[in-house]
């Protein structure tokens, strides 16, 4: 056990070697790259203007959304009525989107819990 330890020191020395050294180069060649997306100069009024439109743009889309998921709803109802002609395909992708449901709530409670497995904090 002890064995595995140092090796894992080791590797965790390098990795931080390697991001010491090439993740400065790393960050600059990312900004290069993604300038056209870099509000200059960034002022407190430009991001209130940027986060105002990003709170109204996602206001936009909320009909959009309520009818996508009445859709899904009536999809749902549908493939619940017709039952007798689901296949292998539909009850595996049913059975994938609840165990990705309760993924998220699983997720979500170690979130909450402040990111521990154990329990609450006090």
């Amino acid at each position: 056990m002890a064995s595995k330890l140092v090796q894992v020191q080791s590797k965790a020395c390098e990795a931080s070697k390697f991001v010491a050294k090439h993740g400065t180069s790393y960050y600059r060649q990312l900004l290069e790259k993604n300038k056209q997306y870099i509000q200059e100069p960034a002022t407190v009024e430009k991001c209130q203007e940027l986060s105002k439109q990003l709170l109204y743009t996602r206001l936009a889309s909320i009909p959009g959304r309520y009818e996508t998921f009445w859709k899904e709803i009536d999809y749902a109802k549908n493939l619940w009525k017709n039952k007798a002609d689901l296949n292998v395909e539909h009850a595996g992708i049913a059975a994938l989107f609840g165990l990705e449901c309760f993924a998220w709530y699983c997720a979500g409670e170690i979130v909450g819990r402040g990111f521990t497995f154990t329990g609450y904090y006090p």
